[in-house]
């Protein structure tokens, strides 16, 4: 079974938003380094298939031998909800994971 690894394990803000305390990952050194958009960006694309819709763990464990980077996938393209922005043919961008990721 692969070691979960959460957004989280790089880095951490602790935001108050409507009197609540809130535990995020933006705003991060990492998660400010995401940028796809750059012309620095290192990601291929991917069609997506039927059997892998909605699933963004398949995905990652397609690309990265490893579920756990299904997170990262969903950030680098902008998608908050697998279930609308994962469909069949849906093209996405797989960004290339560099040493500093994998732990």
């Amino acid at each position: 079974m692969d070691n979960y690894l959460s957004r989280y394990d790089y880095g951490v803000n602790t935001i108050t938003h409507k009197g609540k305390s809130i535990t995020t990952s933006l705003h991060t050194n990492f998660m400010d380094t995401l940028d796809p958009t750059s012309p620095f960006a290192n990601h291929g694309i991917a069609r997506l298939k039927q059997y892998v819709k909605e699933r963004p763990d398949a995905i990652s464990d397609i690309f990265y031998n490893s579920s756990a980077y299904w997170w990262y996938i969903l950030l680098y393209n902008n998608i908050n909800d697998p279930f609308e922005g994962l469909s069949p043919s849906t093209k996405i961008l797989i960004p290339k994971i560099n040493v500093n990721l994998r732990k």
